[in-house]
């Protein structure tokens, strides 16, 4: 029978990690030279172990695949090898590995995670921003962000279509979300045409406006205070909708010279929750403000995944200290929750994804079929024993 035959958490790895890609990937960063038995894969396994499990160091992630006896063999592990060689291996194997196996993970798992837009449209809509990861400065010495603080920050591109990451970025702390944002956008992962970027204040910066617009991207966020603009032009504003102006502009100023006189738009809305105004800024003129303001809205799921990222999988706190080790363990947590996404879009339960983490960290060794399990996870078992065991306490 299906569930007896490997465990869920084999069996993930299995649908989620192409082995050949991973393979190819390894050979291009010449990953396992010098490794002396304990292979990428191994690698891979014991931290992904750490994301779905409950483990919070190197012994608890080799004594917990070692408690798990026999059912290592469906991860292709030959052996479970001690935490100091996996420490070593997080020192010094090249973290692109698996920066370059997100990437692939998530074009194989793309037509799957695409659940259909919700705004109607049909431009691709990306939401843009980073979160930051405080770090211990004593023990992260490479990562100093303040006086007596360090951090570093996943910069992510979130695709709407699906709510999955596009793109990430990892960098200290310290640098400019704008300035990293340019060297994204323009260099590292250039958008479509007609596309649709959305982004918070931070991020509201001329040289980067007059990028997008160049490129023929549409972009979307919120007015800074103290910028300095006049109104050419009124729009129609429509009715009962929380709309409060909607007019046609330019910015002045010395720093909007680089703009030349370009217009843009400014939609003022009501929001309903604190009944203050807010402003967007926006490049895109065919659009009704109501949609604008809904592109906006929409932008709180990139904070949703950042959320996801730092209570449920382990990007808080580090098994090693070096930045080559840290960036392994936020490249393979990205991958963990690219998995999690991959499992929620193949079920019909209908899962939160706090929800499938908390189930699937009581079920990693469980040997039943992943997408039954996926679909009615609290079901019984299809088998009984043949015989009741009894007790005597006498």
């Amino acid at each position: 029978m299906t569930h007896k035959t490997t465990s869920l958490f084999a069996q993930i790895i299995h649908h989620l990690i192409d082995l050949p890609t991973f393979e190819r990937i390894v050979r291009r960063h010449q990953g396992e030279k010098h490794s002396k038995g304990f292979s990428c894969w191994d690698q891979l396994v014991a931290m992904l172990f750490l994301h779905f499990s409950a483990v919070t160091s190197l012994r608890e992630i080799v004594g917990g695949l070692r408690t798990a006896a026999g059912k290592v063999s469906h991860l292709r592990l030959k052996k479970v090898h001690g935490h100091s060689t996996l420490a070593y291996a997080n020192e010094h194997r090249p973290w692109e590995i698996y920066q370059d196996l997100f990437f692939a993970t998530l074009e194989r798992c793309r037509s799957t995670l695409r659940t259909g837009q919700r705004l109607r449209f049909k431009n691709k809509l990306i939401s843009m921003d980073s979160t930051t990861i405080s770090l211990c400065l004593s023990l992260f010495q490479w990562a100093k962000f303040r006086q007596t603080k360090g951090g570093v920050k996943v910069h992510c591109l979130l695709d709407h279509d699906g709510y999955f990451p596009e793109f990430a970025h990892i960098t200290e702390a310290k640098k400019s979300d704008s300035k990293i944002a340019r060297l994204i956008l323009s260099q590292l992962h250039r958008l479509p045409p007609a596309s649709i970027i959305v982004f918070d204040r931070a991020y509201v910066d001329f040289t980067l406006f007059k990028n997008l617009s160049d490129d023929n991207v549409f972009f979307v966020t919120r007015l800074k205070e103290g910028m300095n603009w006049r109104v050419i032009r009124h729009r129609e504003v429509p009715k009962n909708r929380g709309i409060l102006r909607d007019d046609e502009i330019v910015f002045e100023g010395q720093a909007a010279a680089v703009l030349g006189q370009q217009t843009f738009r400014i939609v003022s809305i009501l929001v309903e929750q604190t009944g203050e105004e807010m402003t967007l800024l926006t490049n895109n003129f065919s659009f009704g403000a109501t949609t604008i303001a809904k592109i906006y809205k929409d932008r709180w799921n990139i904070e949703i995944f950042f959320k996801t990222l730092k209570q449920h999988l382990k990007v808080k706190t580090f098994v090693g200290e070096t930045e080559n080790a840290l960036k392994i363990q936020i490249w393979t947590a990205m991958i963990a929750v690219l998995g999690m996404k991959y499992m929620k879009a193949l079920s019909t339960y209908g899962w939160s994804l706090s929800n499938l983490v908390a189930f699937l960290r009581l079920n990693l060794f469980t040997y039943r079929d992943l997408l039954a399990w996926l679909n009615n996870p609290i079901a019984e078992p299809a088998w009984e024993p043949d015989m009741q065991i009894s007790f005597d306490f006498g």
